[in-house]
């Protein structure tokens, strides 16, 4: 198993020019490594900073009123759907663990983990 998405952990959107830190709010009990455990649910983003997605529409008004230079525009990610595909073995809370997923952007954007303060030590 690779290492756990727990809170606080570092998220990076395809089209974002920052990465965002996940907070879990989808429960409250389960920690791992003194961590809340990520559950696929965890899909409400804060910003990426500033999108560059033309699907975005204050990207596409900001463009246009660029004469066609793409101009990014302020990050505000829109994710209905939970993170893909989670670990459908492992339920935190009754919902599956987040480990190795994506979370799209209705704009187009691939939301991925990037760095996770949780680590999985193997043993011999």
């Amino acid at each position: 198993m690779a290492n756990p998405v727990v809170n606080t952990t570092i998220c990076t959107c395809s089209f974002g020019t920052l990465p965002m830190v996940l907070s879990v709010t989808s429960q409250q009990t389960v920690q791992m490594c003194t961590q809340l455990a990520a559950t696929i649910m965890d899909n409400q983003c804060t910003t990426f900073g500033m999108c560059s997605s033309i699907a975005n529409p204050a990207v596409a008004a900001a463009t246009a009123a660029a004469l066609g230079v793409l101009t990014p525009s302020a990050c505000i990610p829109v994710t209905p759907a939970p993170w893909a595909p989670g670990v459908p073995t492992v339920m935190v809370c009754g919902k599956p663990l987040l480990n190795n997923s994506k979370l799209m952007c209705m704009y187009g954007g691939v939301i991925q983990v990037s760095m996770t303060p949780a680590l999985t030590i193997q043993t011999p």
